[in-house]
């Protein structure tokens, strides 16, 4: 009879709209940290956390108003505890551990086991209270027995809480957690000199008269303060041997202090990168509106430039750890982190109706665009989602992937061509650039006043009379192009020149014109 009630009541509870609706606002505004009303949550507590604190401190010398009095050691003790009571009940889902296990027991056609439901209950919310965070929260409520004087000094607690709402500090606790084996082993190699110390200088000094190290208490906080180098003087040995045993912690100390100190730089810098990449996290989900651009490469870093030249902003995804690290390098906003899959975006908690103008998808494949298309469309129908096209047999697929606007390289040599159609150098770029010849590019060589002065006279070496195409020279002066320019043509410091050659001799091209100089 009471497993059918607990049952029936965990379908109840499983069903209930408002119920669900309060645990998941509940967990929302403690745990969420996405949740746009967290933040207000947190201020408030952690103002609170101030208020109670600097309460316990007037209060050391000072008479404190009864009315404050009264706020610190019942109101903002029964907000802490109406908290620990709400992260008690969020921590787990009852009622889904009830129904997930009567209906297991019921799939297997055996009685419903009531008790091994509880005792699963029971232990994992034994997990929470035992947990260090809600330990503290705990502690942190005692003062709410004011009438305990002792239980005051438990307000001190209250600033550990800080740690659950502040950022930074849960991020300097992961960093230290990563090192715990190092610490722990710091830790027992401290403690074991700290042990050996005290009883070899309560040894050698507390028989000696003179000596103010008279009790082992002494000896051990002699020892503490002599291995961290703190030394206040208070205590110091008198006889030969103590000095010696002081000689011998102080080197040991410079040693425990050194450890430490290389354990938290190294721990610092292992966690460097992730704790940039959730910075940056960070500040893309607060960007009203940018681009996304997929993929990054020579074309993806030309497009992106040009959107910031245009004031807009741009995020790039890339799963290439190389290929952000070049982009970020470039000064670009990018994210290591799979274009294609769904887990990047919910991590990023992009709004792509809200924040995300358009997707511009640039991967080096068909495939991988298709895929970055259909996860997109997954996440927003309404998106403008903009591909380039490699190969004319995919656009199909591209257009059923929910792309609004496909650009076919080929298309655009097409429309350049009947641009340019009838100039003489016209025909040689565009066999090149048609070719099957991938190593062909397209490339913008801005001007010096090293490189300007010997560009043409460069040109004609025969390396490059006859294989380096020389389109054009954009004048930055008069802002136009020269389109095939004759060798009479000044060329100024600033100008930019469009080549189309092999990469390699582009490069070597680049490499000659300025050597030349030096001649």
């Amino acid at each position: 009879m009471i497993s059918r009630w607990i049952v029936g009541i965990a379908f109840f509870l499983h069903a209930s709209p408002t119920y669900r609706h309060l645990k998941k606002f509940a967990f929302n505004l403690l745990e969420n940290p996405n949740y746009p009303y967290k933040k207000f949550f947190d201020y408030t507590m952690m103002l609170l956390i101030a208020i109670s604190v600097y309460i316990l401190i007037r209060h050391v010398k000072h008479e404190v108003n009864q009315d404050w009095l009264f706020f610190n050691n019942y109101v903002i003790s029964f907000i802490f505890l109406i908290e620990y009571l709400l992260r008690f009940w969020v921590y787990s889902d009852n009622s889904k551990v009830i129904i997930e296990q009567y209906e297991h027991d019921l799939f297997l056609q055996r009685p419903f086991k009531l008790w091994n439901v509880l005792h699963n209950i029971f232990m994992t919310k034994m997990s929470f209270v035992f947990s260090l965070p809600a330990i503290i929260d705990l502690l942190a409520i005692m003062p709410f027995f004011h009438e305990m004087r002792l239980l005051r000094v438990f307000i001190l607690f209250r600033v550990f809480k800080l740690f659950r709402y502040a950022k930074s500090l849960q991020q300097f606790v992961s960093i230290l957690s990563s090192k715990k084996f190092e610490i722990l082993t710091l830790g027992v190699f401290a403690s074991v000199i700290i042990i050996v110390s005290s009883v070899l200088i309560y040894v050698m000094e507390a028989n000696n008269p003179d000596s103010p190290i008279n009790t082992l208490f002494e000896a051990v906080y002699w020892s503490v303060v002599t291995i961290f180098t703190v030394g206040y003087g208070d205590f110091v040995p008198v006889t030969t041997e103590g000095r010696t045993v002081g000689m011998a912690i102080i080197v040991a100390g410079i040693a425990v202090i050194s450890f430490a100190t290389s354990i938290v730089v190294s721990a610092f810098t292992e966690k460097l990168d992730e704790i940039k990449e959730d910075k940056m996290i960070d500040d893309v989900s607060k960007f009203n509106q940018f681009y996304l651009i997929c993929g990054y490469g020579p074309l993806s870093s030309q497009v992106a430039h040009r959107f910031l030249k245009d004031g807009k902003q741009v995020v790039i995804l890339e799963n290439d750890h190389k290929k952000v690290a070049e982009a970020q390098k470039d000064g670009l906003v990018a994210l290591t982190c799979d274009p294609a899959s769904l887990h990047s975006y919910h991590a990023l908690r992009i709004d792509f109706n809200t924040q995300v103008i358009a997707a511009i998808l640039l991967e080096e494949s068909d495939v991988l665009n298709v895929y970055t298309a259909l996860t997109i469309r997954e996440l927003s129908k309404k998106v403008q989602m903009l591909s380039i096209l490699l190969h004319q047999e995919n656009r199909r697929k591209l257009s059923l992937a929910g792309i609004n606007e496909i650009v076919y390289t080929q298309e655009l040599i097409g429309l350049m061509s009947k641009e340019v159609s009838g100039r003489p150098v016209a025909f040689e770029v565009i066999h090149a650039l048609r070719s099957e010849n991938s190593g062909v590019f397209i490339k913008e060589i801005v001007l010096d006043s090293i490189m300007a002065e010997q560009f043409f006279e460069t040109s004609k070496l025969s390396m490059f009379h006859k294989r380096l195409i020389m389109l054009g020279i954009y004048k930055q002066s008069s802002q136009s192009f020269f389109f095939n320019p004759s060798n009479t043509l000044i060329i100024e410091a600033g100008d930019v020149a469009i080549v189309v050659g092999t990469r390699s001799l582009i490069d070597e091209f680049k490499a000659l014109v300025r050597r030349k100089k030096r001649l």
